[in-house]
């Protein structure tokens, strides 16, 4: 029997999923936009917090088609892809991504993150992200190398890994290792935590995941051998796999953490990954402080603290670069042995993201003249286009851009002209759907990947509320 890639497995789910969301949501040739929620009585979880703040956002945006298409994107992770329940009488919460039925740690965890501030007011939500946290934490313990997991241990891995060479852990749908993957956990939870006053899912065995979580980073600076983890996938997609017996290229243990893949899940090329160090950093700063107040384990806290601080030094002299234009700004991958890959991906961590993620200051100059490499020619996978100009990246090739790219530009920006034109190209790019995509091709919107992609819909949520608590002029005048 014939094997399926991720690729081909995709594309064949989103041209069913835009069918269905084309039936569900009433899309017309055009720019006829409907609302394309799906009935009361089949979203999977309904907030009355988020169904407020939605109704009173919706009033002050003017752009009608805008309007839209936030009434659609903001609610569609709580409304498609949680599936709430307990175990051992705790709150337990499943998370797809859209149309490939596993669980990202990160991917789950940027989907629920907008709804964070609105937890301490609403009990439920509270609850639901109690599940995820929980859920998280035990995955973690499961296989802490691991991206995704299936909804429970029965279930085989993803059809495009079950025959990786690398070790197989019940429950796990892919184990492609990516530093992010440990990091975006951190921020749920401390974001949480800082925003509810809610203790209760920090148990046992969240410590013993946070502790997992410290051993694998540990491990994979390689200071002493390369690590338990490895991996191998017969594909002709050379991103799919990780060069030299699943170890990955060769690069110095100067005290950066070793990824082997990046946020997009395609195979790194340098593995010490910067802009994955960079949030690692800033993360395990988060895990320090929960670890001395909420944990009460000092030494956790330190070797948190000590991790970060170590990881940060190396960054400081490995992690930039000289560019013949912008000066000295962050690399994308480097090897320790003064070879660099510039370039930015959309995916979140990456160079435009990183001051998204917290890793920078919107106004630090190195951040500043890091972000304009990445949104200029000389990126390679920064595309311009009739459609769209954006940063894309090799997951889904040239002259895709992604819209998560247009919105991370968006949310780091300080210029009204920027995210007006960021706002409008969102706007224009859901091939009447109303909804987000994975990516566009940068000439015509209406070829595109993923109709159905959590994430990116909860994101274009979150940078419309931003802009309504920040910039509310902006949404109350004319996009065109």
């Amino acid at each position: 029997m014939a094997r399926i890639s991720r690729r081909d497995w995709l594309k064949g789910a989103a041209a069913l999923a835009a069918i269905q969301g084309g039936r569900r949501a009433g899309a017309q040739v055009g720019m006829e936009l409907r609302a394309g929620r799906p009935p009361v009585n089949q979203r999977h979880f309904r907030c009355a917090a988020v169904e407020a703040l939605i109704a009173k956002t919706r009033r002050q945006i003017r752009d009608e088609a805008l309007a839209v298409i936030f009434e659609n994107c903001f609610p569609n992770t709580l409304d498609t892809t949680v599936y709430a329940s307990t175990v051992d009488g705790k709150p337990d919460t499943y998370v797809v991504t859209g149309d490939i039925d596993a669980m990202w740690l990160r991917d789950s965890s940027a989907q629920v993150w907008p709804y964070v501030a609105l937890a301490k007011e609403d009990a439920e939500l509270r609850q639901l992200l109690e599940g995820l946290i929980r859920r998280q934490a035990r995955m973690i313990l499961i296989d802490p190398y691991a991206n995704a997991f299936m909804r429970d241990e029965k279930q085989p891995p993803l059809t495009w890994a079950v025959h990786d060479k690398t070790e197989h852990h019940a429950g796990v749908g892919e184990r492609k290792w990516e530093v992010d993957s440990l990091c975006y956990p951190l921020r749920l939870a401390h974001g949480y935590w800082k925003a509810t006053g809610d203790i209760k899912p920090f148990d046992a065995e969240w410590k013993e995941a946070a502790w997992n979580l410290v051993r694998t980073f540990r491990e994979q600076q390689r200071k002493k051998d390369k690590g338990s983890y490895s991996f191998e996938r017969n594909s002709a997609v050379p991103y799919d796999t990780v060069a030299l017996s699943g170890f990955g290229n060769p690069a110095r243990p100067v005290g950066m953490i070793f990824s082997m893949f990046r946020p997009s899940d395609d195979a790194c090329i340098y593995p010490l990954f910067v802009p994955a160090n960079l949030f690692a950093v800033t993360s395990l700063r988060k895990l320090a402080e929960m670890a001395a107040h909420v944990l009460d384990d000092a030494k956790l806290a330190t070797e948190a603290a000590e991790l970060a601080m170590e990881v940060e030094r190396a960054l400081e002299i490995h992690g930039r670069v000289h560019h013949e234009k912008f000066g000295e700004i962050w690399a994308y991958e480097v090897d320790g042995y003064g070879n660099a890959l510039m370039m930015d991906d959309a995916n979140a961590p990456g160079l435009v993201s990183m001051a998204y993620l917290g890793c920078a200051s919107v106004e630090d100059p190195l951040y500043r003249r890091t972000r304009a490499f990445a949104l200029s020619d000389s990126n390679p996978y920064f595309f311009k286009g009739k459609a769209a100009e954006g940063v894309g990246g090799p997951h889904e090739g040239l002259n895709m851009v992604w819209p998560m790219g247009i919105m991370y530009r968006a949310l780091t920006s300080t210029d009204d002209a920027e995210i007006r034109m960021c706002l409008r190209w969102l706007r224009d790019s859901t091939a009447a759907t109303g909804f987000m995509h994975e990516s566009f091709d940068k000439d015509n919107a209406s070829s595109f990947t993923r109709s159905w992609f959590a994430w990116a819909n909860t994101l274009l949520g979150e940078l419309v509320l931003k802009l309504a608590k920040e910039r509310p002029a902006l949404l109350a005048s004319k996009l065109d």
